[in-house]
Parts: C-alpha cells; sequence; structure tokens
C-alpha cells in the first residue's frame, strides 16, 4: 500500500459552481481534522468552514471514507468547495502545506487496483466511462468498469486451470491410482473452450470501434457531390463546397452520435489521375483512409457521362453503398454503367441529392449497418489491443496443447494459455503495463 497521501482537483478545470478535491492515503484523516475540525461521519456530507494557519479557505461540503471502504481501499476524504480559481488554489496549497502531495495521472484508480478494489479491465472501464461521448460508448464502458469482461475471462482462466490439474495429475501421479481417460476429458474441455476463443476474436474489432468511432469514408471522383453529401450527412458546413475540382486536398474527419453509437465520417480528395504532387498526396490519403474504414459511401454524379466514376470503383467493398448523387438532374450514362458494376461487386446504390432526396433513406441505411456491426452479442467485447494479443496468444497456445505429442508439453502450453487470459485482468504479470494503462488517465481519478 502507498504510504503517502495524494491529492487533486477530481471536477473540470475552470470556473465552476463547486469543485470537488479528493484526497487518499494514510494521512487524510489527518488533513481533514487539520482543515475542517472533526472528521464527520463515515460517507455523510457534513458543512464545514475550512480553515488553515492564514485563515478562512471557504464553508465546503466534506466526506469521509475510511479504508478499506473507499474507491481507493485506502482511507480518502473529498472536498466540495466554491468552484473559483482562488478558492481551489488556496485549498490545494494548504493541502501542500501539510505534506500532502499531487497525484499523478491515474494514480487514484491504481491504487484502487494495488489494494483489490478493481482488476485492470474494470480500471480501464473507468477511463473509458470518463472519456464516453456517446450512450453506446457508456454502456460499454460501465458494463466493462462492473466487470462483465473480466469475469468472461476468469471463467475461461479457471477452465484452463481446471484442464492443467488434470494434465498434470497423469504426469505428477503416473504410478497412482488415476483414471486414465484424465488427459482425454482435459482435452475435450479444452477444444471447446478453443470455439468460444476464436468466436471472441472474431468480434475482438467491435468493441475498439464502440471505444473509438465506426469510420466512415466518402469515396469518388472530383466534382462527384462528396464534400455536399458530407455537410449533409453531419447536418454541418464542414467541407468547403466549391465548382473546381479538387478543391478537397485533405482527409476531412467529423465525429457524430449515430444511434448511440461514435460514428467518424471522413470527407476524402476526389479520386483521379494527377501529376500535381499536392493533389496526388490527397489522392493517396484518400486511398488509404478509404481502405481502412468500417463502410465507404461511393458517391458518383449520375448526371455524368464521362466515366469518372471508374476512378474510385476499385475502392468500393462488398457490402459498402453506391451514392448515385444528383437525383434532381436528368440521368447521364454514367448511371446504368455505375449500376452495374456496383451490383458485380456487391455494393447497394441509393439514389441521392444533397438538396435532400433520398437523405432520409441513406441515413437509415447507414444506421442499420453501424447498428448491426456494434450492438452487443453474446460476449463483452474486448476494447484494448492488449487484450485482443491476450486473446490470440491464449488461443495459439491452446491450439498447441491440443496437438501436442506428450502430456507434459501439453500441460506447459495450457499454463501459458492462463498466463495470457490473467494479463487481461492484471491478475499475473500487471507490473510491465500498469504505467501505460494508468498514464492516460486524467489527474484526481
Amino acid at each position: 500500500m502507498a504510504q503517502d497521501t495524494i491529492f487533486a482537483l477530481a471536477s473540470a478545470a475552470g470556473r465552476a459552481a463547486v469543485a470537488a478535491v479528493r484526497i487518499s492515503g494514510p494521512g487524510s484523516g489527518e488533513a481533514l481534522r487539520a482543515l475542517g475540525g472533526r472528521l464527520p461521519a463515515a460517507r455523510r456530507a457534513s458543512l464545514r468552514r475550512l480553515r488553515d494557519a492564514a485563515g478562512d479557505i471557504d464553508e465546503a461540503l466534506v466526506l469521509w471514507f475510511p479504508g478499506p471502504g473507499s474507491y481507493t481501499g485506502e482511507d480518502s476524504a473529498e472536498f466540495h468547495i466554491h468552484g473559483g480559481r482562488a478558492v481551489i488554489e488556496r485549498l490545494q496549497g494548504s493541502l501542500l502545506a501539510l505534506g500532502l502531495r499531487p497525484a499523478d495521472p491515474g494514480e487514484f484508480t491504481r491504487r484502487a487496483f494495488e489494494n483489490g478494489k478493481l482488476d485492470l479491465a474494470q480500471a480501464e472501464g473507468v477511463a473509458d466511462l470518463i472519456d464516453a461521448e456517446t450512450k453506446g460508448q457508456a454502456d460499454q464502458a460501465l458494463a466493462q468498469l462492473g466487470g462483465a469482461l473480466s469475469r468472461r475471462h476468469e471463467v475461461w482462466r479457471e477452465r484452463l486451470i481446471e484442464s492443467l490439474a488434470l494434465l498434470e495429475a497423469g504426469v505428477d501421479f503416473p504410478d497412482e491410482e488415476v483414471p486414465g481417460d484424465v488427459a482425454d476429458a482435459a482435452k475435450e474441455s479444452l477444444r471447446g473452450l478453443l470455439g468460444q476463443l476464436d468466436e471472441a476474436i472474431a468480434d475482438q474489432a467491435r468493441g475498439q470501434r464502440v471505444r473509438d468511432g465506426y469510420r466512415i469514408a466518402v469515396i469518388g471522383a472530383p466534382n462527384a457531390g462528396k464534400s455536399s453529401l458530407f455537410n449533409a450527412l453531419i447536418a454541418r458546413e464542414a467541407a468547403i463546397v466549391t465548382a473546381t475540382p479538387g478543391t478537397t486536398r485533405d482527409v476531412i474527419e467529423a465525429p457524430f452520435d449515430l444511434a448511440g453509437y461514435k460514428v467518424i465520417l471522413a470527407d476524402t480528395a476526389g479520386v483521379r489521375e494527377t501529376g500535381e504532387a499536392i493533389e496526388a498526396e490527397g489522392v493517396r490519403r484518400a486511398q488509404a483512409w478509404a481502405r481502412n474504414a468500417d463502410l465507404r459511401l461511393w458517391v458518383v454524379d449520375r448526371a455524368g457521362s464521362a466515366g469518372d466514376w471508374r476512378f474510385a470503383a476499385d475502392l468500393a467493398q462488398a457490402g459498402d453503398l453506391c451514392l448515385l448523387n444528383k437525383a434532381d438532374l436528368p440521368a447521364g450514362t454514367d448511371e446504368a454503367a455505375c449500376r452495374f458494376s456496383a451490383e458485380k461487386a456487391g455494393v447497394t446504390a441509393h439514389l441521392v441529392s444533397t438538396r435532400g432526396a433520398g437523405l432520409a433513406d441513406l441515413l437509415a441505411a447507414i444506421t442499420e449497418r453501424v447498428v448491426t456491426a456494434l450492438a452487443a452479442r453474446e460476449f463483452p467485447a474486448t476494447t484494448r489491443m492488449r487484450h485482443a494479443e491476450s486473446l490470440r496468444v491464449a488461443r495459439d497456445r491452446l491450439a498447441a496443447a491440443l496437438e501436442a505429442p506428450q502430456v507434459e508439453l501439453a500441460a506447459e502450453d495450457v499454463r501459458l494459455a492462463a498466463r495470457a487470459l490473467g494479463r487481461i485482468t492484471g491478475r499475473i504479470d500487471a507490473e510491465e503495463i500498469l504505467g501505460a494503462v494508468f498514464g492516460k488517465f486524467c489527474i484526481g481519478k
């Protein structure tokens, strides 16, 4: 347990009606008595006049959380003071004078982890809940904080340990009365677990997309109407729209909330052959963003007849949407050719216009894609790359165990698989990743 006592502003910085300053560590009770008199009843707000050697600081609500019944598992306290800058700085100065130190990023939650109040996956749920911008992100983070992800991996780890015990029984007691089929029984359980790990790995990108945003690229030839449709979908003028081809030279990203999920819509440079260096770089970036997107909106000028739609055709993938734009104008020869190409590629065509025609149906189609891709399934989703990496290691070790020619080798592979799953919750080998996890937290959490 940490021996020093830390403090931090737990509410947002800046002028506010109320600010919360929290402290944690063995000196919390002494600091609370020094500034506010006697300790209040545990977990009950009490009105106190805070004073230091120089005089009154503020009239505030104070709360006392004796350990281990606190967020960090240590003695802790909170000061709910008026949110003016002078009051906050005065209180922080008084705490410094009492020997407390400012908390490092994520130090409160790290102490909660070290004191067994949270596991590592739950601690990451805290950070995700603080950063959540949409209902989908908040729901996922709250489930992770509540232990849904941890419980799933812990059940798997316990099954591995049970199978390991059966395998090692045959190794350690070859001359005892151990049933001869214990290794077969262990491997039967491991085969079922391998299938569940494969399913989780196949689903691993979903949680990361909920957390980071579902990526949609608007692609097409110059002057197809990409920027106009981009502005129409996000309902604001984020991209410059002109009649000059090549106006958009870089990727313009706009996050927005769609059906409770974070979506990142990107307007990209018009794709065409060009010898101009800046425009060529814009085309390269457009192609790279499109290839890594979850969905592409391929915008085509249906009123054209020059065949420019072909420039971006190779970026569209099965399941994407082809937007036949300028529905308010007479169709050119490009529409029929593009429809034929889209159908062959498994791309669904929609007739749209930036003046409103087809936009509601388009938004409904996009919403359906997002919800289908991100909505909760049977298992809680992994939310970080380190989770996915540990799952892959566990899966590979488990597969190796099932193919091992000797029981001793199978047992070692099962042990390594259990260790990989333990890294997700921090049950083992946690120290090497603690700095990376908690260093990204905000101060005061």
